[in-house]
């Protein structure tokens, strides 16, 4: 994995602390008082790292906890056959790694690489579980940020046994499109590929590229090439 670390200034902890408790997931550090996460921000190191690069592999041993900073990740697994299923992905504030919050952390069970070029700010193993059992709200926010992801599979889950393929894609849209897409004059733009999508909303990417084309001539979105456009997302809550 090619990139660059270094030590995370005062100042720039000052920038992401304001920003951390405010994000979707700046639940990891919620409850904590200023000077608590001046001193975990202070330990991190900034990972700076470019797109289309590996983070941590599926069994591999758990050194690192990384807090994604900016720039999209996406976390996945690979079958027996060697196909991606995509699990997540992951935007500022998500983090990777959790298990490196245990003294005695299981292997990492799924792989995580960049999308974008990204920017992490990383805690070794040693770091994490000391500041964790310095502050045991931490662990305890750990927990509860797990339980939210294992909530989120299982949503999914129950989608794939009870919804249509077409519900599950317009679902697929409409979080990315609230959870990671960028505002643009046209729409809501999501960077991501069509083979991606379709994993993510658990269809085949035949029928994947047939919904797209037919949601674009009924001109709810646009597709390029690794991106996808909302036009008009309204549409697609009635799927």
């Amino acid at each position: 994995m090619r990139s660059h670390t270094a030590l995370a200034s005062d100042a720039d902890m000052n920038s992401y602390e304001a920003r951390a408790t405010t994000n979707r997931n700046g639940k990891l550090f919620t409850a904590l008082d200023d000077s608590v996460l001046r001193q975990i921000f202070c330990a991190a190191r900034v990972l700076r790292v470019p797109a289309r690069e590996n983070i941590v592999e599926c069994g591999g041993r758990p050194r690192n906890l990384f807090l994604l900073r900016e720039g999209r990740a996406r976390s996945y697994v690979l079958t027996e056959s060697g196909s991606e299923v995509l699990l997540l992905w992951l935007v500022p504030g998500d983090v990777i790694g959790l298990v490196s919050l245990l003294p005695k952390p299981p292997n990492y069970m799924a792989s995580a690489s960049t999308v974008t070029e990204c920017e992490f700010l990383m805690w070794d193993h040693s770091t994490i579980r000391s500041l964790a059992k310095a502050h045991p709200q931490l662990t305890e926010n750990g927990f509860r940020l797990s339980l939210n992801y294992l909530g989120t599979y299982m949503k999914r889950h129950a989608n794939l046994v009870s919804k249509s393929a077409q519900a599950r894609l317009a679902h697929a849209l409409l979080h990315l499109a609230t959870e990671a897409g960028e505002v643009q004059p046209s729409g809501v733009t999501i960077n991501i590929t069509n083979e991606q999508l379709s994993s993510f909303s658990d269809i085949s990417s035949f029928t994947a590229s047939r919904l797209l084309s037919k949601w674009e001539r009924q001109g709810t979105l646009c597709k390029e090439r690794g991106r996808v456009t909302l036009l008009a997302p309204e549409s697609l809550m009635v799927t």
